[in-house]
């Protein structure tokens, strides 16, 4: 552990920019998965047929290996940034449009019918109650998504996209130097360290915007 604190402390100002993109990567990532899936699950819950078709398709997506995908993305749209988004994107959607789904369609339709009696439209139902029923299960799809995208990310690399996977597949690439196991462990253990973080500023966002009734 001596040679991973000591490359750590050598290279802790790139290190710290590694982190930074790698967090922001997925955090943006995960917030552009979270509008598509609202999108998608809000136009589906209604319909069985198309919920199951919407949880298929992600599920489908979710199936396709990372490496896979990323080679099916670097041809359109080439190396860096924006296959690795794509990828991302795409990954993060299962958690979110299940959880979705299953919140708005658990609603008590008297509930709904009670709001509509009140004279409000179907956006205001949908915003000031549904919307507000769901967060607790769509921000749990988030948190989980976040976590997949935390390590999907790191395997991105293969394409040039940014973040600490760059570090541990530079580690692979020197294998037998005196670097290589440092730079993976190092690479590892931010990541890990990372995840741990924005999961916990998740759970502090829950208790901030869940109202008490839904919390307990």
């Amino acid at each position: 552990m001596d040679s991973v604190w000591t490359y750590f402390t050598d290279h802790r100002r790139q290190l710290l920019f590694d982190s930074y993109q790698h967090v922001s990567a997925v955090v943006q990532s995960v917030i552009l998965a979270t509008l598509i899936a609202l999108i998608i699950s809000i136009a589906s819950y209604r319909s069985a047929t198309a919920s199951a078709l919407a949880n298929s398709l992600s599920s489908v997506i979710l199936t396709i290996p990372s490496f896979a995908l990323l080679g099916l993305l670097i041809p359109i749209f080439h190396l860096g940034v924006t296959p690795s988004v794509i990828a991302l994107v795409l990954y993060s959607l299962l958690p979110i449009i299940r959880n979705t789904i299953v919140a708005l369609s658990s609603i008590d339709p008297a509930l709904i019918d009670a709001a509509r009696g009140t004279g409000m439209s179907r956006v205001q139902t949908l915003y000031r109650i549904e919307l507000r029923l769901a967060w607790p299960a769509v921000l749990s799809g988030m948190r989980v998504s976040s976590q997949l995208a935390m390590g999907i990310l790191a395997i991105a690399a293969y394409a040039k996209g940014p973040g600490l996977g760059n570090l541990i597949f530079s580690a692979l690439a020197r294998i037998g130097s005196p670097t290589a196991i440092p730079m993976a462990l190092t690479g590892t253990i931010l990541i890990v360290v990372l995840a741990l973080i924005l999961d916990a500023i998740y759970i502090l966002i829950g208790r901030l915007t869940t109202s008490k009734g839904l919390r307990d």
